[in-house]
């Protein structure tokens, strides 16, 4: 899927990009003030939502003080990905090859439906008036985005850059939906799509911010030294990007470049490194084969670490008694570990289960396949005593965050240094949902039972020693030890 080589260009891909798909998913209508929570942190907004203030990023509590009418949901990523089902059968008619980044995202290279649908221009129009038919039945026409272009991450930037005829009205023709930013003279444009032409990867990406890289330190690191633009970092020398900002750095490099990212093995994956088994009696529940899945994505994992090799894509394939099939691509920017890929079989499976009945499997699954289709060389990197730290803290707040759920957002409280001096003035318990529990503030230890391990903040540092006043009170006895040795006060 991308280049082998540094002077090989990556293959031309078309994305299709569902805006606010958690939004969607929930089943909420763009009219309505919504929000998608993970962590008491909106990961999603409806249009009418952001209309009244609400953005990504924000605290619920701040959600709902800036938006009073605002219906809060907690994020489902099964719910998310069996919605998602809808739109890729939709794309899935004009190419069988999808990639499936995450639910709301979806790729498909353009190689062979592009000739055949008569050129990118076409195809980007074809599907994006395919899966716009369907999201209109639910209310959600003209939220869907086309990208055409050389390399995922451009034809990305390309779909999220892409205007509906309602967003041209408002930033006026020729700029893209919601930054206003000029796009490349020779990029054709339409309603709700936008098509790089072939080896013009580079210019399209030139102009963008550093931002769009999704780094937020890396970015704020390069606008700190003056490099503000994807066309300014890819300017710079590899070598110098390699001795300042290390692999990582370099990969992100790439991509400014409008090159693939991706260290990908060269000559492709080993033959050997497959994994299937059979499933006797066939499955006929979703967890029964994840359950399965799991075993075969550690075996997975434990091949491609004695290889030296992480994955990046990986092709799911499941085959029920009847001979039915279903086989899909999952790409992840990182690298998919045991647990992500259970959970992408688990997404697909249900997905397949809850389709319409004349397309929906008729009896249970007896064949389970993963294919690593893309890999990377494995790069080490020196972690902290207890593992890595964000993975860490995303454990606990996807714990807590289960909790609450069981127990109330009042029911789950962590422990705040307040900077007293007394045990009872030095730290108080706030309930968890007002506070958060990233790194960003001192956190000592969380559950309303007390107890527990440090959070985020890491212990609390010793409290100050008591201050003595030197100097005795006017017209009195000076106290013990302060200085004044019991004398009265004014003696000589």
């Amino acid at each position: 899927m991308g280049s082998t080589a540094s002077g090989t260009p990556p293959e031309r891909m078309l994305v299709v990009r569902c805006a606010d798909w958690p939004v969607v998913a929930a089943g909420v209508a763009p009219d309505q003030p919504a929000a998608v929570v993970v962590a008491d942190r909106v990961v999603a907004a409806s249009p009418a939502a952001r209309a009244e203030g609400v953005g990504v990023g924000q605290r619920r509590r701040a959600a709902q003080g800036q938006c009073p009418a605002l219906e809060v949901t907690d994020r489902d990523e099964g719910r998310e990905a069996r919605q998602f089902d809808l739109v890729l059968e939709a794309v899935e008619a004009f190419s069988p090859r999808l990639v499936c980044v995450r639910p709301g995202v979806v790729a498909v290279p353009t190689r062979g439906p592009s000739r055949y649908f008569g050129g990118d221009v076409s195809l980007a129009a074809g599907v994006r008036s395919a899966v716009d038919t369907v999201l209109g039945d639910r209310g959600w026409a003209d939220h869907v985005r086309v990208g055409v272009a050389d390399g995922l991450f451009a034809a990305s930037a390309a779909a999220r850059l892409a205007a509906t005829r309602t967003d041209s009205s408002r930033v006026g023709s020729g700029r893209s939906a919601g930054s206003g930013r000029p796009l490349t003279a020779d990029v054709s444009t339409g309603d709700g799509w936008v098509v790089v032409p072939d080896g013009g990867a580079g210019p399209f990406l030139a102009p963008l911010p550093v931002a769009a890289l999704g780094d937020p330190s890396l970015a704020d690191l390069l606008g700190r030294l003056g490099v503000r633009t994807l066309g300014a970092f890819a300017a710079l020398p590899e070598a110098d990007v390699l001795a300042r900002f290390g692999s990582d750095g370099v990969r992100r490099w790439r991509l400014a470049a409008g090159r693939d990212p991706l260290p990908v093995h060269v000559g492709g994956p080993p033959a050997t490194l497959w994994t299937a088994t059979t499933l006797d009696p066939p499955a006929e529940r979703v967890d029964v084969v994840a359950f399965a899945a799991r075993a075969l994505a550690d075996d997975l994992h434990q091949r491609l670490a004695r290889a030296g090799l992480v994955c990046t894509q990986v092709r799911i394939t499941a085959e029920t008694d009847h001979g039915e099939r279903c086989d899909r691509s999952w790409r992840h920017e990182g690298s998919l570990d045991a647990a992500a890929v259970v959970d992408r079989v688990r997404w697909q499976l249900d997905g397949w289960l809850h389709r319409r009945s004349a397309e929906r499997p008729t009896a249970g699954v007896v064949h389970l396949r993963l294919d690593p289709e893309q890999v990377g060389a494995a790069v080490g990197r020196q972690i902290d005593l207890w593992g890595a730290a964000q993975e860490v803290e995303d454990r606990l707040v996807r714990a807590v965050a289960r909790v609450e759920g069981l127990v109330g957002v009042e029911g789950v409280s962590v422990v705040c240094a307040l900077g007293g001096r007394g045990p009872d003035e030095g730290f108080e318990r706030r309930p968890v949902g007002a506070v958060g529990l990233r790194a960003d503030r001192e956190v000592v230890t969380g559950g309303e039972s007390g107890g527990g391990a440090p959070g985020a903040g890491g212990p609390p540092p010793p409290r100050p020693p008591p201050r003595v006043d030197p100097r005795p009170p006017a017209g009195g006895v000076a106290r013990a030890g302060g200085g004044g040795g019991g004398r009265a006060a004014g003696a000589r």
